[in-house]
């Protein structure tokens, strides 16, 4: 291993890559202990993460995990020396801002590495690797939930973790691989219920590979005459790759090992809590989050910046976390939990052309009920199963809820940038390269709203481009 460490060589490629992970780790913790307050709901999470060190029974709205990581981030937050004007009691101790956003602000900073890896593991193709990574680097939402103490960035984080291990096990069939796979993601879905669309995705591409490859073996079996059509090429055998994880398999590490995890995760906060503590207690905890949601409304009078599901395709509205207007001449401080304009704009129509695409090839092929392909049929999926139960949800939800389906959106976007940055006709390169120019002003422009940078009134409001965005 040290040999190996010795004969590290900086390539071109992990030169990109490292500065890129460098890039997002300054932009995440720049005056990161900024706005001496409870920022949005830090109310709930960096409370309940004190409640832990307090030894405070507490009811959660969502599993533990993500409070259990804030409470560390706490504990170890508080060894390092602070600027007395960042220090507030308001999680019930005196704390600063900076002990309870720092692990969130880690914890971000390797979101756009996850995505990265990702995509390498789907296609083993450097350049579209970058541009996934540089993509989701330049996004403002993920940049938001990463500097405050929330929970949305530890879904995202185990959910892609998860992901990373079971479509390395795929290519190289190591069981631990997969037993880590499968622990990430009952961790994802141990921050909130919705982490586990991460695992149904899993699930939706293994069946689908075994849906076709059952079809093709019908139609071999009443086609004998004839030459029965198989996956062939790169894309296919991504699809074949799936076939290696039998229904045992799925069953004892995909369903049983992610349950047991969530299981686990539970116990530290049953035994802090005397009403739960026992296995009745852990039934009955999962009833009352349940019953808590449900009971949740649906309107302006809930809270004000509820929006349904179809509306985070454009952004119509995005959420305010924090605002205040200075008595210094009049600069406001602003910081909106909203993505890149241009980046979601485009990675929403990169998504209607991918669908698109899948439909068209469907209809073209008629040996198969499913078009074979290995990285649009992955976005599919995943873009699908984490948007889609939304749909059914009657509570208030938010924009960020869109966070999970939008990554896959940029992964979509960035296969389309790539391809048309591939040599052949310019004006596919012009184009390929204006968009990507578009991303990145529109993310220097809109950056002062995500870092919370003072803006005077006017160029608030030219940020503001929509009133419902208000």
């Amino acid at each position: 291993m040290g040999e190996n460490l010795l004969n590290f060589r900086l390539t071109p490629f992990k030169g990109i890559i490292l500065a890129i992970f460098v890039f997002s780790l300054v932009l995440r913790f720049w005056n990161l202990g900024q706005f001496n307050e409870l920022v949005f709901d830090e109310v709930y999470y960096a409370k309940f993460a004190s409640d832990y060190w307090l030894g405070k029974p507490f009811f959660p709205s969502h599993p533990p995990l993500s409070h259990y990581l804030i409470a560390l981030a706490m504990g170890l937050g508080s060894i390092f020396p602070v600027n007395p004007e960042q220090v507030n009691d308001l999680t019930g101790v005196v704390r600063s801002t900076w002990s309870y956003r720092w692990l969130n602000a880690l914890t971000g900073s390797t979101i756009p590495l996850l995505m990265a890896a990702i995509a390498y593991l789907l296609t083993q193709r450097k350049r579209l690797t970058v541009l996934v990574m540089g993509l989701t680097a330049l996004d403002g939402l993920l940049l938001v939930e990463s500097r405050y103490a929330l929970n949305n960035i530890y879904l995202i984080f185990f959910g892609l973790l998860g992901h990373i291990f079971v479509l390395w096990y795929l290519r190289r069939g190591q069981r631990w691989q997969l037993i880590l796979g499968a622990i990430a993601l009952g961790c994802a879905g141990s921050v909130k219920w919705n982490g586990f669309a991460f695992l149904l995705g899993i699930y939706g591409l293994w069946a689908l590979a075994w849906l076709v490859h059952l079809w093709q073996q019908w139609r071999s079996n009443n086609n004998s005459h004839r030459e029965s059509p198989q996956m062939n090429g790169r894309d296919n055998a991504f699809l074949q790759s799936w076939l290696t994880l039998s229904p045992p398999q799925v069953l004892l590490w995909l369903v049983f090992l992610p349950l047991l995890t969530y299981s686990l995760i539970w116990i530290p906060h049953l035994l802090m809590n005397p009403d739960y503590a026992s296995l009745q207690g852990f039934w009955q905890i999962q009833v009352d989050t349940w019953q808590y949601h449900r009971r949740v409304g649906n309107s302006a009078d809930v809270h004000p910046y509820c929006s349904p599901w179809y509306s985070w395709l454009v952004m119509w509205r995005p959420v305010a976390y924090f605002f205040k207007k200075s008595d210094n001449f009049g600069l406001i401080y602003d910081v909106h939990s909203m993505a890149n304009p241009a980046l979601l704009w485009l990675s929403t129509g990169a998504m209607g052309l991918l669908f698109g695409s899948l439909a068209w090839a469907g209809l073209r092929r008629s040996s198969s009920p499913l078009p074979l392909q290995g990285i649009t049929l992955y976005i599919a999926v995943n873009y699908g199963v984490n948007l889609l139960p939304w749909l059914s949800i009657s509570r208030c939800t938010f924009f960020y809820h869109y966070l999970p389906a939008y990554l896959f959106s940029i992964l979509a976007l960035a296969l389309i940038l790539e391809t048309l940055l591939r040599p052949g006709k310019s004006w596919h390169q012009g184009v390929s390269l204006s968009c990507l120019g578009l991303i990145a002003l529109s993310f220097w422009f809109w950056l002062p709203v995500f870092l919370g940078m003072p803006l005077t009134p006017q160029g608030f409001s030219l940020r503001m481009v929509f009133r419902s965005w208000i």
